[in-house]
């Protein structure tokens, strides 16, 4: 029996991986499949067969329906995990499906309840980089932390939502394995944040990213909604996702839409919801082919040049106060 591991490369997929790795003994020998953030059909890799086993975080289901058809078929267990939109969820008796589209909390929280609390700082941490803080100092409280830890954490939260984006990994400054591989000796995301240099290798790249992102002026912006244009840089590929949610977090009743230039052509498009309606971001990305998402953050893969002028419209349109 071979057990597989697939999880988004952000923060919240690789916090819900560490969890597992630190609460399950059988973990240490599994077989990882990963990606950057947007590469996200990664069920399609796995090539179990009868009798193993197959873990999936913090990837949509309704943009791996198939491939999880396919390995449930051949008589593969398969662990589902998610806060993304799934459409309809397939009745198996060889899946367990933990799925919860609840706008205020992620994957790393879904494993949390599920392990009941066993590695509560690191899921903290993973939902501090999906951009809920509320909710991650909810799950903190009893960690009795002071207010400098429970800052780095949301540090280091944001720090490994950042290194997932990208195109490709060779955009990123770790690949998501390799990122992990560094993470998974610590049972305390604290000493990681501490004593790792990967950490300090993230805070300057950051740093970097995020002074050039600040210095470009927006194509549109009002009370209601901001859109911006980056270019086709691998500075502006990594730092589009952590932008939008700073820029969601400084204004909360606004809408973001941050669109980076392709090099291919197009654009790739980043959607924040208003954080005080955090609805409606998916349902927009959805609108056009290779978006998707979660409720109050979604994305287009590639948006043609052709396709701009409507999605503009519809931005403008989505995320009005009734």
């Amino acid at each position: 029996m071979t057990r597989y591991d697939v999880f988004n490369g952000d923060a919240d997929g690789l916090c819900a991986l560490q969890q597992l790795h630190l609460s399950e003994p059988d973990a240490e020998e599994a077989v990882l499949i990963t990606g950057t953030k947007r590469d996200n059909a990664l069920v399609q890799q796995v090539p179990a067969l009868e009798g193993d086993r197959v873990t999936v975080l913090d990837v949509s289901l309704d943009r791996n329906r198939d491939a999880v058809l396919a390995l449930l078929e051949r008589g593969v267990s398969v662990r589902y995990v998610d806060h993304h939109y799934p459409g309809e969820i397939p009745k198996h008796p060889n899946l367990a499906a933990h799925i919860d589209t609840s706008p205020e909390r992620g994957t790393s929280l879904l494993v949390d309840e599920l392990l009941a609390g066993r590695q509560r700082a690191w899921a903290v941490v993973g939902t501090f980089g999906d951009n809920f803080d509320r909710s991650a100092r909810q799950a903190a409280e009893p960690l009795g932390l002071t207010q400098e830890e429970l800052d780095l954490l949301r540090e280091l939260g944001i720090l490994l939502n950042y290194n997932g984006y990208g195109t490709t990994e060779a955009d990123l400054h770790f690949p998501p394995a390799s990122l992990f591989a560094r993470l998974r000796p610590y049972a305390d995301p604290l000493a990681f944040a501490r004593h790792d240099e990967t950490f300090a290798t993230l805070r300057t790249g950051y740093a970097d990213d995020m002074a050039r992102a600040r210095a470009l002026n927006p194509e549109h912006r009002s009370a209601t909604h901001l859109l911006l244009l980056l270019p086709a840089a691998a500075w502006a590929r990594r730092v589009g996702g952590v932008y939008a949610n700073a820029l969601a977090q400084q204004a909360p009743g606004r809408a973001h839409a941050l669109l980076t230039r392709r090099e291919q052509g197009g654009f790739l498009v980043s959607v924040r919801a208003p954080m005080a309606r955090p609805q409606g971001a998916d349902a927009l990305c959805r609108e056009f082919e290779t978006g998707g998402g979660r409720q109050a953050a979604a994305g287009i893969d590639r948006l043609p040049e052709s396709d701009y002028p409507r999605f503009v419209d519809a931005f403008l349109a989505a995320f009005r106060e009734s």
